[in-house]
């Protein structure tokens, strides 16, 4: 008897154990174009969730435009209420719905958590006759309109750091020539082509063609150096610079408590995973794993706090 029931709590415990362990369907909208760092966090995702066995369907949808605020837009307007739907975003989208004053905010989705964080780094062509900070800060100085800067989009992290490096090189930062691209693939083959002087992203970003040697790093945005690649620092070459990009999933507005908590659970095993930790590694990112009020406290810091660098830097509208 003792034996039956014994096996009867013990088929519960992996009943519900196997209900948590996988979601059926998981849909996670990359706010960008394939290639860079919001395609890349959202099919980290896709990949490690699989390889975990915490979701078994798993759709990954690209939506490119305006620093993810388009594709936030969409996700808002047709998502509410469907607990499978998702969003990667970050650092880029906060200052992105600033600058672009954006109808729908963060404030619009359900925050999960923090995930990832990444320096920038700034590249320029393997021929190109800038190599360090000094003569980059030369070369602005001189003329800031003839560098031209392709990064992520306006008053995304990317252009939040260029102007930076401008007021500490001494240049207006209003005078900065900044160009937008809606994806790193797209920077990226600006900055192969030869379009513009300079390129500025996250690491993983530029890895393969920096590991290839087809471009070189001026200066990373770490206030050490990094073992993931070898190149300078701003600041160790005179310029007082450390930025970070992190990166979050959100869920969709107007899920219930239950829901979000299992997201939030589903997201949290997966960070706590090896396959994660591996891929985190290979790809240059920390880990900055935040959920629960404690992120959503940090994103409004967050807020607060690029509002204000945006209108320092006469980024914002």
């Amino acid at each position: 008897m003792k034996k039956s029931v014994f096996a009867a709590a013990f088929a519960a415990l992996l009943t519900s154990t196997s209900a948590f362990a996988q979601m059926d369907e998981l849909k996670i909208m990359a706010p960008a174009a394939p290639g860079g760092g919001w395609d890349q966090t959202a099919r980290s995702i896709q990949s490690v969730l699989q390889a975990e066995g915490l979701a078994s369907n798993i759709q990954v949808e690209n939506v490119a435009g305006a620093g993810g605020t388009i594709g936030l837009q969409q996700f808002v307007n047709r998502s509410a209420g469907d607990p499978t739907a998702t969003i990667v975003g970050g650092y880029v989208m906060v200052g992105a719905i600033i600058a672009n004053a954006a109808p729908v905010t963060l404030a619009d989705v359900t925050p999960i958590a923090r995930l990832t964080g990444e320096y920038v780094v700034v590249i320029a062509p393997a021929d190109s006759e800038i190599d360090n900070a000094e003569e980059l800060a030369e070369a602005m100085r001189a003329d800031p309109g003839s560098v031209t800067w392709g990064g992520g989009s306006a008053g995304g992290v990317d252009h939040i750091a260029a102007g930076l490096f401008a007021q500490a090189a001494d240049v207006d930062p209003r005078a900065l020539n900044y160009i937008p691209f809606s994806g790193g693939g797209e920077a990226l083959a600006a900055i192969l082509g030869g379009q513009v002087t300079v390129g500025i992203s996250g690491y993983s970003e530029f890895a393969s063609q920096i590991e290839a040697g087809e471009v070189k790093v001026i200066a990373i945005t770490a206030p050490e150096r990094q073992d993931y690649v070898d190149a300078p620092t701003f600041a160790e070459q005179g310029f007082d610079l450390d930025v970070q990009n992190w990166r979050m999933i959100a869920a969709a507005p107007d899920i219930s408590d239950e829901e979000r908590q299992t997201l939030t659970d589903t997201i949290r095993t997966m960070s706590e995973s090896e396959a994660w930790a591996t891929e985190l590694e290979t790809r240059g990112w920390v880990n900055t794993y935040l959920d629960g009020e404690e992120f959503q406290t940090y994103l409004n810091q967050e807020i607060e706090a690029t509002t204000a660098i945006l209108s320092d830097l006469g980024i914002s509208q």
